[in-house]
């Protein structure tokens, strides 16, 4: 199950930006190719947190298509079908392009609102506004 070795560097992304907050929630957006489904990726979450400021964090997980290039007949279309042939001609003759990201999107502190990105601008941050 390579979903924990994901969690396990989501969990490493999650522990530098929460600067020893308690986190609630964890966003992740991840391609297609990288066939993560969302209980999955919780599950090893779950099991790899304890102890940690994300234990019992909930996990958010966005799947994003890959783009998918016939070389058959020239369709072009997106899935998040990592195994996906021509939805236009059926071939397996096909390009694939994207869909193997791997971004923490967002942390939610405990008592935060929503944090984009930067840690550091939740009301929770002691040092104030930057």
């Amino acid at each position: 199950m390579h979903e924990f070795g994901i969690a396990e560097a989501v969990l490493d992304a999650v522990e530098r930006r929460a600067e020893g907050r308690r986190v609630e929630r964890v966003r992740v957006r991840a391609g297609a190719l990288l066939r993560i489904t969302g209980p999955a990726l919780e599950q090893a979450f779950s099991l790899v947190s304890p102890g940690t400021v994300a234990e019992g964090a909930a996990v958010d997980l966005t799947v994003v298509p890959v783009r998918l290039t016939c070389s058959s007949c020239g369709g072009d279309e997106e899935t998040t079908d990592a195994l996906a042939v021509c939805g236009g001609c059926g071939s397996t003759d096909v390009d694939l392009r994207g869909g193997d990201e791997l971004v923490l999107e967002s942390i939610q502190m405990e008592g935060a609102t929503h944090v984009p990105g930067n840690s550091r601008r939740d009301r929770g941050d002691p040092a104030g506004p930057h």
